[in-house]
């Protein structure tokens, strides 16, 4: 099971779309324990993105990059350099491949998840988006090592995602501006790992239609 890196462009148009639907539940969501600008924020760069999009013609891989690049310049926060990487990963990891299959996809994610990882000092745990993402890499590597077909693998990291976004809701938060409330940062989701669940359940729907 494949899609090509052509039609795959829709994972990123299709993210537009999700954030800006759901700019005001994300804004919601932070403001309960942060800033309550994430929505603002994330809508403003994956507009920006969709407006250059539009300007020219793209593949998944050259339109993640557009987005990685929008995001690292036009986002204000803490969390435009980290989707930044993220997006960068998915980018580089997929450029110059026609077709991608489960392998490839588990690629990018994990290229993605590294670069997080690389600028930050957050673990698993710690109320953050990677209470999200990395359950959801890891369901996507025991998926594919276990020879699952794509479209089952995707819905295994979806689940995962959805499962570690709810996780954060009786968590403390040890990171960023939340982590100053202590105790009473519990009680409340976190809003980087809404946003990337957001994200990857949109990645996960739109490359499942690709497959057909």
């Amino acid at each position: 099971m494949t899609f090509t890196n052509k039609a795959g462009v829709k994972l990123v148009t299709g993210l537009v779309a999700t954030i800006q639907q759901n700019k005001d539940f994300l804004s919601e969501v932070d403001g309960k324990i942060g800033d309550g600008d994430h929505g603002i924020n994330m809508n403003k760069g994956f507009t920006l993105c969709g407006e250059r999009l539009a300007e020219g013609e793209h593949d998944m891989s050259s339109a993640f990059m557009v987005l990685s690049e929008t995001l690292m310049d036009d986002i204000g926060g803490s969390m435009g350099p980290l989707y930044s990487v993220f997006f960068e990963g998915l980018s580089t990891q997929s450029e110059g491949k026609a077709e991608i299959d489960a392998e490839t996809f588990l690629a990018m994610l994990e290229e993605g998840l590294a670069g997080i990882q690389d600028i930050g000092s957050a673990k698993v745990g710690d109320k953050t988006l990677l209470d999200t993402l990395c359950p959801a890499v890891e369901a996507m590597r025991t998926a594919v090592e276990q020879g699952k077909d794509f479209a089952a693998a995707l819905d295994e990291m979806d689940a995962a995602a959805k499962a570690g976004w709810q996780s954060t809701e009786n968590m403390v938060a040890k990171i960023g501006r939340a982590s100053r409330l202590g105790e009473r940062s519990r009680g409340v989701l976190d809003a980087g790992a809404t946003s990337c669940w957001l994200i990857l359940d949109s990645m996960a729907k739109t490359a499942k239609e690709l497959l057909g």
